[in-house]
């Protein structure tokens, strides 16, 4: 359901005891963690030894990507076409190449669909596991898929039942499982300097200095007049930068967000006042999908800066999520002034496309586009 902006209610009596303090500028759905500091926003950036390892941690997560749809496809078209050309030098014709290439595509894909999910089965137990021991176990996984991939033509008799031909499936099996883990090591370590690249841009198009100066200007003109609403600005104010300036992690939660573009907004519409309508539409089922983080705040943010700020009646901003066919679906939309403004570089969203894609590969997308007469962008993330 629709929900806009309402008023903030009258201040407590009670000055000092801050969980009778006013109800807050955003709407309650902000506040979908209890208010409590989130997990996820933790370490700071300034630890190189953090750095250094959440870098490790991130290279090994993404090696674990074949566990998303689009990278397993990847890994079952490159097990079939190496097992249709190791047949080939063993065919007599190629009517024999063609029975040969059926009978172990069969036998491959069977292997492949055994190792895959038991690989992200045991994926929480091998992320803890010393690399040599990890790979040993990921090897006899797929010794043992080759294995029952094998046996599965050699009892209706399709290959020859013998123990060298199973032997030496299964030494397949794990050479191929080796294989895919080792391309998997190049995939994550080429991505790394496009992953750090967007990390660059991403601080670019975080939260621009003169919003800061902005909030402080606001709360500092209501230190008289309202000092339980500056004091609110402060502190909200104040947990925007600490999660802009924490290390996020590969990924938050849609609800995360969400909180982040509320608080960021709620700040904005002290200074806009009746010129900045906000209209939240958020689906719960949609809380949970994976997100990059700090990937909403951008597109928020460009609405207020090109929709809103040069419009001399002000707009709105409308923020909506859905659950749809396995997808999260999260609609900015906002209304665009009279007279164009001055339009930007592009760098955000170029950012947030990058980011999307280093998490869910071709699975997410952006779209960006002005439908009647209402500037859209639209992320599309699976759940």
């Amino acid at each position: 359901m629709a929900k806009t902006d309402a008023p903030a209610a009258a201040a407590p009596a009670d000055a000092g005891d801050t969980s009778t303090r006013a109800d807050s500028l955003w709407p309650d759905t902000a506040r979908l963690r209890g208010g409590g500091v989130s997990s996820i926003f933790e370490a700071s950036r300034f630890d190189p030894l953090h750095e250094q390892t959440a870098r490790e941690r991130w290279r090994l997560a993404t090696r674990f990507d074949l566990c998303r749809p689009a990278l397993a496809l990847r890994v079952l078209l490159f097990v079939q076409i190496s097992v249709a050309l190791a047949a080939l030098p063993l065919a007599a014709g190629w009517a024999d190449a063609a029975a040969r290439a059926a009978v172990l595509a069969f036998a491959s894909l069977a292997a492949s669909l055994l190792w895959l999910p038991t690989v992200c089965a045991l994926r929480p137990l091998l992320l803890r596991q010393p690399p040599r021991l990890r790979e040993t176990a990921l090897a006899a996984l797929g010794a043992a898929a080759a294995l029952i991939g094998w046996g599965l033509v050699a009892l209706p008799g399709l290959v020859p039942a013998r123990a060298g031909t199973g032997l030496g499936s299964a030494a397949a099996g794990a050479a191929l499982a080796l294989a895919v883990w080792h391309w998997l090591g190049l995939r994550a370590a080429a991505a790394q300097p496009e992953e750090a690249s967007a990390r660059l841009a991403e601080l670019q198009s975080r939260i621009r200095p003169h919003f800061l100066f902005n909030a402080l200007n606001t709360a500092l003109a209501l230190v008289q007049v309202d000092p339980r609403q500056a004091e609110t600005v402060l502190e909200d104010l104040a947990q925007l930068f600490r999660v802009a300036l924490a290390e996020t992690g590969s990924a938050v939660t849609l609800d995360e967000e969400i909180d982040l573009a509320q608080r960021y907004l709620a700040i904005e519409k002290l200074r806009f006042g009746d010129r900045l309508q906000l209209v939240w539409d958020l689906d719960p089922a949609a809380a949970r999908a994976a997100m990059p983080p700090l990937v909403l705040q951008p597109l928020v943010e460009n609405a207020v800066r090109h929709g809103i700020e040069p419009a001399l009646d002000g707009g709105r901003i409308v923020v909506s999520t859905r659950a749809s066919r396995g997808m999260a679906v999260v609609m900015v939309t906002n209304t665009l002034p009279g007279v164009p403004g001055r339009s930007g570089n592009g760098i955000a969203l170029a950012n947030v496309a990058e980011r999307l894609r280093l998490l869910h590969d071709v699975a997410a997308t952006l779209n960006t586009g002005i439908e009647h007469g209402l500037y859209n962008a639209r992320i599309e993330v699976p759940l």
